[in-house]
């Protein structure tokens, strides 16, 4: 036995941070410790760092105290807001605070919900339009996002930092103001799919344009002149793909084939001693990685070559493009050549390796392909029921050999497979689709879809379903059970220890454990999820707005409480208050146009002092032609008419659009226009606009009555502005009420068509099924929102009053009597009708109905049917509020109160007169690099979150029944893993630290060479790899050696029969990587293998270190667990081990 052996297996069981520490360098960051947002030489910007957050968490405590000081000053009942000025009184509607009128619950850290770090918060919409974020992937020291524009990523070192400070101007990009620092690579096309190489620190991305990426994980912060280097660039790039690369993954084994050649230059050109070391480095812990594109195809590129690509030098770089576009292997080409193409036709959207089966899972939306990652053979193909499909073809192929396919362009064209050939596989890929759609039962099956896919670590693979189906397989592709516990679609899943986390579009996570029991649920974005990904103690969520979000990995447990006291205990030192003025106005044109003068007396005269500007008209264009042609129209997405855009010119100038103003967004339906316009000075704070209409005219399908309205996020809260049109006539109450209630529930908002290009890149499309903020709670979405907005013509009249008498007490201005007879206000009375809004005390002359151009109070209907004046057009609206008296915080984030309400009476181009209110509006909104902080400190400081999180992350405590190994020829011997905790389980992965060939002139492997994201060498076979060991349990370990023989390699498109057998020594170093259900941290276990000839064995072997079991053959009947009934038992059974 080796002296070192000895040594070694004394420190097998010492907790590391890092399993690999003295062969990569690791930067570990404790989810509760906090670090500076740059290294320790940047003091400078360091200090300012600290500064600027001092200064920003000063300016909310001394806004908090004004605040205070501000209130306790005014003891009246009539609001004054942070702007000084004094509201109006208002008319509060019956039936609020209850149901789907409840306005939506908010605080500062959400009473339901786990707290969060915020690492990049909801971005406008309007700031990403072709830079959106699709995918992220986390390793041990970074988050990594794909972009549209290229890759960003993240330090954990940064976890609780800010921008603040950071280089200097141009840092950072619009929508990333309180994001955690980030660098961002050079610009490229849209990166679609991520996968990490920890063993090579080195991230893998797959693009639109069908390149693969490959990029390092270690960069400096700064350049060589000492300032802010932000853009990175690609270590390797190749065009792999002619269409996008969709998937990737890399595989626990590789395959020997340019390698062989590489090794016959290497002895020709530098000797033998130099191809001694080239086959000791590219021989180690060899590993594939796969790629996945449209129409099923698949390609391999070999370890060895990609090994071969990323070092060679700046010199030679150009070369490693040449090596990687000539040598692949095409899965697909080659199974469709021997007539096997109907069920590999579907794009591969999910590539998932099986490191402890050493098999690869591929996936369309509707089957699934499973592959022997040690021999790349297919061995089964089946659907989402299970169900195998296309047996016969299946069985024609089995031993089909795949080839290399290594060619250039000019050989590609040359193909054996031809045009016609390639022609036949697409007509028959098309026709089995057709096919399988008609036995379905037509295009509905939508619901069906895979959307997600998972290996867990107890070796189950987990499939989700755009129906909210979540299914278990098990290794081999038998279905096991399913579970249903969400409506929506499922768009992610990520594993860590016995949980699963299943994002849905609906924007809900929820955590299962590895039988299917749901744990527990929330909602985590605002929109579909688009990614989940576990780093450094956190589940992150990707948002489909872009929002990342990160949970402890506890959660839902024990830390929440204490975070969400603690958390919220600190809100006045990141809660800042802003404030708005918000005009809105409405006007019923009745299919006119205004002058100039109008406009400007409507809207222009108060504009300056507005930050918000909203318009709702009625009755622009009507006629049974223009509607009919109007409903048309919205049914292939299509709105707007020249009428509606002359109204919108037209508030332009009067607004000096431009300038001062900016159109943010506007919906037609028919006559019914709505638009929103903000200063341009508070642009940046406005945005993610979306539109909606709701026709309610001829059975709820026209547009002559109806409303249209905008969804706003202002300072980060959601303002809905909605403009209605209601049914006329003084009897039509009842319908009044039902138009309202049809469009309260009904209301859905979109992204509105006249905003280009907003649509990222990879959006799936399920994401088109969810419909709002808070469908997943089945409420209408404008419950959802902070703030609304009704206004238009309701239509509601005056009743039990005549004509004469109505324009009796107009003449006299008795509003108070008037108001007694007003329908719309009797209907809030009742809680009938706008349950729980508000509107101010009415002191102006009803605005319905005027003779054209005729000015003054003798204006009204003169004429044969003297219709009785109302006040048809009003403006109501409902912040967050509870109760009248409270104050703007995080638990009521917007609280309005209305500083003009009045008609523009002097306006005579319509029968109606335009209305216009002016609201005060205070939004409460988090500073969220201050709370990120914060968060960090509660982490860091708190006692109790110490203690917790110490007892959560132990590892338990585990040994193994040997550290050295010695096979022959397919020899197979058994390593015992024990678990001695009684309590807690302890979950296992096995991966090889490195490999290397044992000389005849040594007597030890030495340079055992770290390649390949710790892969198994081909000659070595180790199941499971994985794994969970109940308390005091054992799990059996089979470590296999797998004979080598010798294979027809293709380079080139030749034959080359170069391999013979190795008769030299080999040696891998396997750790075994403990860690417990929580823990970050892994307790290690070295393990050497050496394989040797039978010559060699006696030399070798040490019956007093060996405890393996050993078993003839390939064979192994392995029992999975064994029952101990105490700790002192697993020592007595490791007593009874005996050596080979």
């Amino acid at each position: 036995m080796d002296p070192s052996s000895s040594s070694l297996h004394q420190n097998d069981a010492v907790s590391s941070s890092s399993p690999l520490s003295h062969t990569t360098p690791q930067r570990t960051t404790f989810l509760y410790s906090r670090s500076s947002s740059f290294s320790s030489d940047d003091d400078d910007v360091s200090s300012t760092n600290s500064i600027q957050s001092t200064n920003r968490r000063l300016d909310c405590m001394l806004q908090f105290l004004d605040r205070k000081l501000t209130i306790a000053d005014h003891h009246d009942l009539r609001r004054t807001s942070i702007s000084g000025q004094t509201s109006l009184p208002e008319f509060i509607a019956k039936g609020g605070g209850t149901g789907i009128f409840k306005p939506p619950v908010r605080a500062a850290v959400h009473p339901s919900r786990p707290p969060c770090l915020e690492l990049r918060p909801h971005p406008l919409r309007e700031t990403q339009i072709g830079r959106f974020l699709r995918n992220i992937v986390a390793t041990e020291s970074q988050l990594w996002a794909a972009t549209e524009i290229g890759l960003r990523f993240w330090n954990f070192t940064d976890l609780y930092a800010s921008w603040y400070g950071v280089g200097g101007e141009g840092v950072v990009r619009s929508g990333d103001e309180e994001s955690a620092p980030f660098r961002e690579s050079v610009w490229t096309s849209p990166a679609l799919c991520l996968v990490a190489d920890e063993g090579n620190r080195l991230i893998w991305s797959g693009h639109k344009d069908g390149k693969i990426r490959c990029w390092n994980m270690d960069y400096q912060n700064l350049n060589d002149n000492n300032k802010w280097s932000n853009h990175f660039k690609e270590r390797l790039s190749w065009h792999a793909h002619r269409g996008p690369v969709l998937s990737l993954t890399i595989t626990s084994y590789g395959y020997f084939s340019f390698f062989i050649l590489c090794l016959l230059l290497c002895r020709c050109l530098f000797g033998l001693e130099n191809l001694i070391r080239f086959y000791q480095i590219y021989t180690s812990s060899l590993r594939d990685l796969w790629s996945g594109s449209e129409g099923g195809v698949i390609k391999i590129w070999p370890w060895e070559t990609v090994e071969k690509s990323i070092h060679l030098t700046e010199e030679e770089r150009h070369m490693a493009v040449i090596y990687m576009e000539r040598s692949y292997v095409d899965l697909r080409s080659q199974l469709s050549t021997n007539g096997y193409n109907n069920m590999l036709t579907s794009d591969v959207k999910y590539l998932v390796s099986d490191n402890s089966k050493a098999k690869v899972w591929s996936a369309g939306y509707f089957s699934y392909a499973l592959w022997d990652a040690h021999t790349r053979e297919l061995l089964k193909v089946f659907n989402s029921d299970g169900q195998m499909e296309n047996r016969s073809d299946l069985s024609s192929i089995q031993d089909f050999p795949v080839e290399l396919v290594s060619s250039s362009r000019k050989d590609k064209a040359q193909s054996s497979i031809g045009f016609l050939q390639r022609s036949r596989n697409a007509i028959m890929g098309a026709a089995d689709a057709v096919r399988r759609v008609a036995a379905k039962g037509g295009f509905g099956d939508d619901n069906r879809r895979t959307e997600a896919l998972v290996v867990t670590i107890d070796g189950m693979i987990w499939t989700g379903y755009s129906s909210g189906l979540v299914v278990q397989w098990d290794g081999n592709g038998n279905r096991i059970q399913d579970f249903l516990y969400h409506s929506f679609g499922v768009q992610c899943f990520c594993t860590y220890g016995m949980q699963i986390w299943v994002g849905y579009v609906s924007g809900i996570v929820q955590v299962l454990d590895l039988k299917g029991n749901l744990i527990g649920g929330w909602v985590a974005h605002s929109c579909p999820i688009v990614k989940l990904t576990v780093g450094v103690g956190y589940v992150f969520a990707l948002g489909n707005h872009g929002g990342i979000r990160g949970w402890n990995i506890t959660s839902p447990g024990p830390l929440d409480s204490i975070l969400h006291s603690e958390l919220g205990g600190k809100e006045f030192l990141y809660t800042k208050i802003e404030n708005i003025k918000i005009l809105s106005g409405t006007w019923n044109v009745g299919q006119g146009k205004a002058s100039q003068d109008s406009l400007t007396s409507w809207l222009g005269s108060v504009a300056s002092d507005v930050g918000l500007v909203v318009v709702g008209l009625q009755e622009v264009e009507m006629g049974a032609g223009f509607l009919a042609m109007s409903a048309a129209k919205e049914t292939v997405g299509l709105e707007g008419s020249s009428a509606g855009q002359w109204w919108l010119d037209m508030i332009d100038k009067t607004l000096d659009e431009g300038s001062t103003f900016e159109r943010i967004g506007s919906r037609q339906l028919a006559g019914l226009v709505i638009a929103v316009w903000v200063k341009t000075n508070i642009r940046v704070h406005v945005g993610d606009v979306d539109a909606a209409a709701v026709p309610c005219g001829f059975g709820r399908a026209i547009g002559n009555k109806g409303a249209v309205g905008l969804r706003v996020r202002v300072y980060g809260r959601i303002m809905c502005f909605i403009n209605c049109h209601f049914a006329a006539h003084l009897d039509a109450v009842g319908r009044r009420n039902s138009d309202f209630d049809h469009v309260y529930r009904t209301m859905s908002f979109s992204r509105p068509t006249n905003l280009l290009n907003a649509t990222p890149v990879g959006t799936s499309s399920s994401f088109s099924m969810f419909r709002g903020t808070n469908s997943a709670e089945g409420m209408p979405e404008l419950s959802e929102s902070d703030m609304i907005v009704f206004l238009g013509d309701f239509n509601y009249r005056l009743d039990d009053i005549s004509y004469d008498e109505a324009r009796d007490f107009v003449s006299q201005r008795c509003f108070d009597w008037l108001r007694e007879r007003d329908q719309l206000r009797a209907e809030m009375e009742a809680g009938n009708a706008f349950q729980g809004m508000r509107e101010a005390i009415i002191t102006f002359p009803p605005t319905y109905k005027f003779e054209r151009h005729q000015a003054g109070l003798a204006g009204y209907d003169s004429g044969e049917k003297k219709r009785i004046p109302a006040w048809c057009d009003r403006i109501l609206y409902r912040d967050s509020r509870s109760s009248l008296g409270a104050e703007c915080s995080l638990e009521y984030p917007v609280v309005s109160s209305i500083l003009q309400y009045e008609a523009c009476m002097d306006v005579t181009d319509s029968d109606h007169k335009p209305v216009r209110c002016i609201f005060s509006t205070d939004i409460a909104r988090v500073d969220e690099p201050i709370r990120r902080q914060e968060f960090g400190e509660i982490l860091e400081s708190n006692e109790k979150i110490k203690c917790l999180l110490k007892e959560l992350y132990k590892i338990p405590e585990t040994i193994i029944s040997t550290n050295n190994i010695i096979l022959q020829n397919q020899d197979t011997l058994i390593l015992r893993i024990t678990n001695k905790c009684t309590e807690d389980n302890a979950l296992f992965e096995i991966i090889c630290e490195g490999e290397s060939t044992v000389m005849e002139n040594q007597k030890k492997a030495t340079n055992h060479q770290l390649r390949g994201s710790f892969g198994l060498p081909r000659w070595l076979e180790v199941s499971p790899a994985t794994g969970i060991i109940r308390p005091d349990h054992i799990v059996e370990v089979s470590v296999h050696h797998e004979e080598f023989q010798t294979l027809e390699e293709f380079v080139d498109g030749v034959v080359q029969n170069s391999w013979c057998e190795d008769s030299r020594d080999k040696e891998a170093i396997l750790i075994v990587k403990v860690h417990g259900n929580y823990t970050i941290q892994t307790r290690n276990h070295r393990v050497r293998v050496h394989h040797c000839y039978s010559s060699k064995k006696n030399q070798l072997t040490d019956p007093q270190s060996n405890g393996s079991r050993h078993v003839q053959g390939s064979v192994l009947h392995r029992s999975d667990f064994q029952r101990l009934s105490s700790s002192f038992d697993v020592v007595d059974q490791l007593h009874k081990l005996h050596s080979p």
